[in-house]
C-alpha cells in the first residue's frame, strides 16, 4: 500500500549538504536507497541496485510484445532540503480531513492554516500526512517515490496492463542542484522521462527557469583595529555594501512571480580579511542570465572604487537550463503526459516552475523529462503536507503513462 511505503520513506534522514564536497553529499541518503532497491527487487525488478553515487536503477521488463516501444524512465529524489531538519520526522495522518487548520503538536505555534496553504481546501475528505512541528516531512519529494513504487507494484501485479519497457530512477543530491551530476544516462537508456515532482494537483510542467550561480570574492585589507586608520578595508563592510546596492523593488524573489526572473543572494562568508557571496540567478529565457550577470557587475565596479586595496572578484557558472526548450522540439512527451492525466479523471493543467527539477538537466542530457504532480505541498518547510488521494492520483498517472506508452501490440 502506498501510505505504509511513505510513512517508512519519511522517517528516514535524507537531508543533502551544499557544503559537502562528496557524491552523494550525505552518506545517509544510501540509507533509503538501499531500502527502495530492496523494495524493488522483492517486486522482482532482479536489477534494482544501489550504484556508488547513490542514484537507484531498476528495470520493469516489457509486457510480451511491447518490447519495441519507447523505453520511458520515472524518476523522484531521494534526499530532502537543508532548509529544515529532516532528522527524527515525525508524520502524522489526519484521516477524513474537514477544512480545519492543522496544529502540529511538538511546536503548536506551527499551524497550517486553509488560508495561507493553496490547495488544502480542495482535500476535504482525505487522509493528510504533515510532520509534528519541527522538521519538515518530506514529501518533496518521497511522495513522489512512494507513488513511483506504487506504480511499480501495481504494474507488477496486473501483467494485463501493457506496456514497453520502463526505466526507474531516484536521484540524490536535487535540492542542491547536483542531482543528475553522476547520472549514467547510457546505462539508464530510456527514450524519454517524467519527474513525479510537483505541487498543485494535475500539473504538467514543461518550463523552468534557466539558472546560473555567482560568486563574488573578496580579499580585504586587515589590521589592527587599534592601528587601523588609513590601512583597513573591511570585507565585511564591502560584502554589505555590495548587498545593500542591489535592487530592492524588484529583481529580487520577493518582489517578483510569473515569468519575472531574479538575482538573489543566498549565502554570505566573512571576516574582516576576507568574504565570499553567492547568489542564484533565475529567468525563464536564459538570455536574461546575462542581463542579471550585468547588474551584478556593475554592482561590483561601482562599490570597487571605494576600497582601492582591495580584490572583488565576480564568477558565473552555468547551473541548468528551461526545459521547455527541449520539450518543444519533443511534442509527443508532453502530448503522453497529458492524456494520461485525462484518463485518469483529472484536469491537466499546464504549468511553469519557478525553480528547477533533475528534468531540466535530464532534458539537455539528451532524456526528454517533464514534471508530474506528486501530492507534496509546501515544500521546505515545517509546513509541509501531503494528500494521500493525490499521491495514489500520481501512482495512477504513472500507470497510465506507462500504458499508454507502450503502444499497440507488435502482430
Amino acid at each position: 500500500m502506498l501510505l505504509p511505503r511513505f510513512l517508512r520513506y519519511v522517517q528516514i534522514d535524507t537531508q543533502s549538504d551544499p557544503h559537502s564536497p562528496t557524491q552523494p553529499s550525505t552518506m545517509k541518503q544510501k540509507d533509503l536507497g538501499k531500502v527502495l532497491a530492496q523494495e524493488l527487487r522483492d517486486l522482482g525488478l532482479d536489477d534494482a541496485e544501489l550504484d556508488e553515487h547513490g542514484y537507484v536503477y531498476a528495470t520493469v521488463a516489457a509486457t510480451p510484445g511491447h518490447e519495441d516501444a519507447p523505453v520511458i524512465c520515472f524518476c523522484s529524489h531521494m534526499d530532502t532540503s537543508p532548509d529544515a531538519s529532516g532528522k527524527n520526522v515525525k508524520p502524522l495522518v489526519h484521516e477524513n480531513y474537514r477544512g480545519q487548520d492543522l496544529v502540529l503538536p511538538d511546536d503548536p505555534t506551527v499551524i497550517i492554516r486553509t488560508a495561507t496553504h493553496a490547495g488544502l481546501d480542495r482535500c476535504i475528505g482525505h487522509t493528510i500526512i504533515t510532520a509534528s512541528g519541527t522538521t519538515l516531512l518530506g514529501a518533496d519529494n518521497k511522495s513522489g517515490v512512494a507513488a513511483i513504487m506504487h506504480a511499480v507494484e501495481t504494474l507488477v501485479d496486473n501483467p494485463d496492463i501493457a506496456h514497453g519497457k520502463l526505466r526507474i530512477l531516484f536521484t540524490p543530491d536535487e535540492e542542491i542542484g547536483r542531482g543528475v551530476n553522476a547520472v549514467d544516462i547510457e546505462k539508464l537508456g530510456a527514450d524519454f522521462g517524467y519527474t513525479i515532482d510537483g505541487e498543485e494537483f494535475g500539473s504538467l510542467q514543461d518550463e523552468t527557469f534557466s539558472a546560473d550561480g555567482a560568486r563574488i570574492e573578496i580579499t580585504g585589507v586587515s589590521a589592527h583595529p587599534g592601528m587601523a586608520k588609513g590601512h583597513m578595508e573591511n570585507a565585511i563592510k564591502i560584502a554589505a555594501d555590495i548587498i545593500s546596492a542591489l535592487p530592492k523593488d524588484q529583481l529580487s524573489p520577493e518582489t517578483t512571480e510569473g515569468k519575472q526572473g531574479f538575482l538573489h543572494p543566498v549565502e554570505m562568508t566573512a571576516k574582516a580579511e576576507a568574504a565570499s557571496l553567492d547568489f542564484i540567478l533565475r529567468d525563464f529565457d536564459t538570455a536574461k542570465l546575462e542581463e542579471l550577470a550585468n547588474i551584478l557587475a556593475d554592482v561590483v565596479i561601482n562599490v570597487a572604487p571605494c576600497y582601492p586595496n582591495s580584490e572583488i572578484k565576480l564568477r558565473i557558472s552555468e547551473q541548468y537550463r528551461n526545459m521547455k526548450e527541449v520539450l518543444d522540439v519533443n511534442p509527443h512527451v508532453m502530448a503522453l503526459a497529458n492524456k494520461a492525466i485525462a484518463n485518469v479523471g483529472i484536469m491537466p493543467k499546464p504549468d511553469s516552475i519557478r525553480g528547477g527539477t533533475d528534468g531540466s538537466r535530464l532534458s539537455f542530457m539528451g532524456l526528454p523529462c517533464p514534471n508530474i504532480f506528486a501530492g507534496e505541498h509546501a515544500f521546505h518547510s515545517k509546513y509541509e503536507w501531503a494528500s494521500l488521494e493525490e499521491m495514489e492520483a500520481a501512482s495512477k498517472v504513472v500507470v497510465e503513462i506507462a500504458r499508454l506508452g507502450g503502444g499497440p501490440p507488435a502482430r
